[in-house]
């Protein structure tokens, strides 16, 4: 990102591509509500570019192409051109996660990129390169600890798991995640129940309410399978897969997790306390206690710069809340199967 009339730290290594080449871009915003503009004559739809619905952006989240590089890259896949690795077992004997795994994801799913950048003292960014590290010392690493960078950052080495990686064409000999290679390892590897985009996110609503335009639309973005109507997306089978996966998991890895450095200091002080505060945020941004009838069983003790600095699972309300709604698991996991089938089959 180049602020206008500015010019970058470090001009950036533009990449050399093939012939035909299919390219996608994604969009992570560390703001609020990132608004994309077409060039003077244009328009996003010109440029395959998308950032929300009739003028309602999705907020940190946008791409160009995305669509058109998941269709090339699923039918290597399928051909047999493109090897998606394993996603591997993690230090509990569980498989390791995924961006679509209810232990991961919060409120709005695979709304950011694991993309590194530097940031000199008066902020100017350059690319994470080898180069750029070495001739530019005070300047310091910038990420994001959503989704993508939180796994492949943190739970991933935390829990003895390894990110599908790719050479990057800007920095020769290093390997890097990505929110594409993210989103087809997932699609190809999670086990149900599988996290899709639900309709109650808050990036997918129009003026507060669902939209199952947008909600399709930033599928899209992210490889996932659309919905044909608001079931597709229930918020509130959503919330249930949460509490029954990632409270428990939280807790059986607490000691790794703890032992882990936070994705975030302003916000907690360890990985353990971080994935507990976001649980609580989601909880509430989902509705989810209204949803599904039921108080958030995870706390978390904050100090007085607002970090969360211990995290408490009432493993006792936990177990009544997902005892109650025991009979919805079979009809919460087969719905969440035929979307995985579903999109297995596009």
């Amino acid at each position: 990102m180049v602020d206008k009339g500015d010019n970058p730290l470090v001009p950036p290594v533009v990449p050399t591509l093939p012939a035909g080449a299919i390219v996608g871009i994604w969009f992570g915003y560390n703001g609020d509500d990132l608004t994309l503009r077409a060039a003077p004559g244009q328009s996003l739809g010109d440029a395959r570019c998308v950032n929300g619905s009739n003028g309602s952006v999705f907020g940190q989240f946008a791409y160009c192409n995305a669509p058109a590089f998941f269709t090339a890259a699923n039918a290597a896949i399928t051909a047999g051109k493109l090897k998606v690795p394993a996603a591997g077992t993690a230090i509990d004997g569980k498989p390791c996660p995924t961006v679509r795994d209810f232990f991961i994801v919060d409120q709005d799913q695979s709304d950011n990129l694991p993309t590194l950048y530097l940031v000199s003292p008066r902020g100017h960014l350059s690319q994470f390169t080898k180069k750029n590290r070495a001739q530019h010392t005070s300047s310091i690493p910038l990420g994001n600890p959503s989704d993508n960078r939180l796994t492949d950052a943190f739970v991933d080495p935390a829990m003895g798991c390894k990110p599908w990686t790719a050479p990057d064409l800007a920095d020769p000999g290093s390997l890097v995640p990505a929110l594409a290679l993210n989103e087809l390892q997932a699609r190809m590897t999670q086990p149900a129940p599988v996290a899709i985009i639900p309709a109650g996110d808050p990036m997918t609503l129009v003026n507060g309410n669902p939209s199952l335009t947008k909600t399709n639309l930033y599928r899209l973005g992210a490889d996932m399978p659309v919905g044909n109507s608001y079931f597709d997306g229930d918020t509130g089978r959503y919330c249930r897969q949460m509490l029954r996966i990632a409270p428990q998991r939280m807790l059986a890895n607490q000691k790794a997790l703890t032992a882990f450095a936070t994705p975030d200091a302003g916000a907690a002080n360890s990985l353990y306390t971080f994935l507990a505060q976001r649980f609580v945020a989601a909880y509430q941004l989902l509705e989810c206690s209204a949803l599904v009838n039921a108080p958030d069983p995870v706390s978390v003790t904050l100090n007085r710069a607002g970090v969360a600095v211990s995290a408490t699972v009432n493993t006792a309300a936990l177990n009544r809340i997902v005892q109650r709604f025991a009979g919805l698991q079979a009809e919460d996991d087969a719905a969440d199967s035929i979307q995985r089938e579903r999109q297995t089959n596009e």
